[in-house]
């Protein structure tokens, strides 16, 4: 009679182990979801503040943004009005570096967000990110500009 009970809870122990083999261990599916929210480049950042100011959806009536393409290691921006870019690196402990790079020179009615991202890119030495909000900061001061992620 025993020996029935050993084996019914072992084949019960067994049983209940082999259900968890096919998952993730939870540290495991917790590194991967933090690397695909951790990712800076191939995104598009809508720009939301600036110089910890709140900033329009849409400013001469485009949306300002920030796309960073890891494969050039290029950037592209806009405040609303003319198109930014040039180069980027990325190093580790979120290091970031904007070169100034070129710009189309239109001239519209509100030009200081514009005027404001790119001396925010220029004056970036790291980055942090949150979830979906990425912030441009110098040293240990309050963030340059932030974004929001554009799904």
């Amino acid at each position: 009679m025993k020996s029935t009970q050993y084996l019914s809870l072992a084949l019960c122990v067994l049983s209940l182990s082999a259900c968890s083999i096919f998952k993730k261990p939870a540290k495991e599916q917790a590194g991967e979801d933090a690397k695909q929210t951790n990712v800076i480049t191939d995104r598009k950042w809508k720009l939301v503040e600036l110089a910890g100011k709140p900033v329009a959806d849409k400013v001469n009536g485009k949306e300002p943004f920030l796309l960073l393409q890891k494969s050039e290691s290029r950037y592209s921006a806009s405040g609303g009005c003319n198109g930014i870019g040039g180069a980027f690196t990325l190093e580790n402990n979120g290091r970031i570096k904007f070169e100034q790079g070129m710009s189309t020179m239109m001239a519209c009615d509100n030009m200081e967000i514009e005027h404001g991202l790119n001396a925010a890119l220029i004056a970036a030495d790291n980055y942090s990110i949150s979830g979906d909000h990425l912030s441009l900061n110098k040293a240990r001061m309050a963030p340059l500009a932030r974004f929001k992620a554009v799904k």
